[in-house]
């Protein structure tokens, strides 16, 4: 049994992984879930504009993210602030704020969002292999890579493609058992299958798949437990030939207390990265926005947007988004000042989180009273090396770039050594505390 409240936080949870953050900021701050049976559901909005928003843009998604939260298929009405609902709706409302609970069954489900295909997914430089080996792997499940690993940034879009390859793999073959779900989601349900008494339903919900797709698989750090049941899944699937697509914010090396039988076999098959867009990739991807949200928006305020959201596309799009809901409500055209004006708040705040490399050698070589250029230098005494580790840890924690990209920049150095770089550094952070501080003074100097 478990409340609206609960239920509505799952589903809230699912679209915030699936929307730009201002846009889910925007659309679905104060939304409450005040209807649910078994074929339908009532969201509350604020206003008649939000609700018509929600209603226009985003009643799919809604939809789908309660199938995933509740394994039932309901159809949504939105329903605003002072709105009178029928009196079904009503009486309905009523007996559920007063028992607060709904009965849950969940079965395998694949809770895939329709919208993520590849003919939606944008290919730029920074995704390209991605996608490739994404579409490869849709194609030819277990046959290709197996498994799949894919790692970068929030944002960049890792759980579309994930998304796609689901999709693609149940268009081609419909009978396909194919789920996605996060490792929370999974560390939670293995809980709650060991305090119920029903571990056995657990595994074989999942071991019994074609595909498996989970997402943000860093989250399985520091659960032991959850490491081990995931360890025997894999390997049920693995050895039965069935598919396993995985993403990270990094690489299987750069995840703490991960135990190394799971990262050795999270490197068994093939490990791809995506990073931010381009200037012409967020050009291309608001113009295919635009398309699929029916939305015009002239070309000078496309760039304008562009050239301002540099950090990931959830936030690109979110900011297309706001701009033409500001020029929406308040009946003007999109000139670049209006547009300027609808982000003024975001674009600080992208500004001042775009820390470079540069930024970061500046502040370690200034704590460290060292040249900058020795960070870049082959010279190895520990004056010098232990400040270079501490720059390209804090390159891959507080930047976008990519493992080869921060070897790079710190004198053409191979991705491996910024890969131990990271790990002896988090090492230090875990275990020394007056190392911690060290570290807090020069992060304070980055802001």
């Amino acid at each position: 049994m478990s409340s609206l409240n609960s239920i509505w936080e799952n589903v809230l949870e699912n679209i915030s992984e699936n929307i730009p953050t201002v846009s889910f900021q925007t659309w679905f701050k104060d939304t409450k879930l005040i209807d649910l049976n078994s074929s339908s559901a009532v969201v509350k909005a604020d206003n008649e504009f939000q609700k018509g928003w929600l209603s226009e843009k985003y009643l799919t998604l809604i939809e789908t993210s309660i199938y995933s939260a509740i394994g039932e298929n309901v159809s949504v009405k939105i329903v605003f602030e002072g709105e009178q609902l029928d009196e079904t709706h009503a009486a309905e409302e009523k007996s559920a704020e007063k028992s607060d609970n709904v009965q849950m069954n969940i079965p395998v489900k694949h809770a895939l969002n329709e919208q993520h295909t590849f003919d939606t997914f944008v290919i730029g430089n920074g995704n390209r292999f991605s996608h490739a080996a994404s579409l490869a792997v849709a194609e030819a499940p277990a046959k290709a890579y197996n498994p799949l690993f894919i790692y970068g940034g929030v944002g960049l879009g890792k759980t579309h493609l994930m998304h796609a390859i689901g999709n693609y793999v149940l268009e081609h073959r419909p009978n396909a058992k194919v789920v996605y779900l996060s490792s929370e989601k999974f560390t939670n349900e293995f809980i709650n299958s060991i305090r119920d008494n029903k571990t056995e339903q657990f595994r074989n919900k999942y071991r019994n798949v074609d595909v498996l797709l989970i997402d943000d698989i860093q989250f399985l750090a520091g659960k032991e437990s959850t490491q081990e049941e995931f360890f025997h899944t894999f390997n049920s699937l693995h050895e039965n030939g069935k598919q396993i697509v995985i993403s990270s914010d990094r690489t299987p090396k750069e995840i703490p207390t991960l135990e190394d039988r799971l990262r050795s076999r999270f490197e068994w098959g093939l490990m791809t990265d995506v990073t931010p867009p381009d200037l012409e990739t967020r050009i291309a991807i608001l113009r295919k926005k635009c398309e699929e949200e029916n939305v015009e928006i002239p070309n000078e305020a496309m760039i304008y947007i562009a050239n301002h959201i540099h950090t990931n596309i959830r936030e690109l799009e979110g900011a297309l988004t706001r701009v033409a809901a500001y020029a929406k409500i308040s009946n003007q055209p999109m000139t670049p000042e209006v547009v300027s004006e609808a982000l003024k708040d975001l674009v600080v705040a992208t500004k001042s989180k775009r820390m470079t490399i540069q930024d970061i050698q500046e502040a370690v070589s200034e704590y460290y009273g060292i040249h900058i250029d020795e960070l870049a230098s082959k010279k190895r005494t520990k004056s010098i090396a232990f400040p270079r580790h501490v720059a390209m840890y804090l390159s891959r924690e507080l930047t976008d770039n990519s493992l080869p990209k921060i070897g790079e920049v710190f004198g053409g150095r191979d991705h491996t050594t910024v890969i131990h770089a990271h790990e002896k550094i988090s090492k230090l952070v875990s275990e020394d505390e007056l190392f911690r501080d060290e570290l807090k003074e020069i992060e304070k100097k980055l802001n």
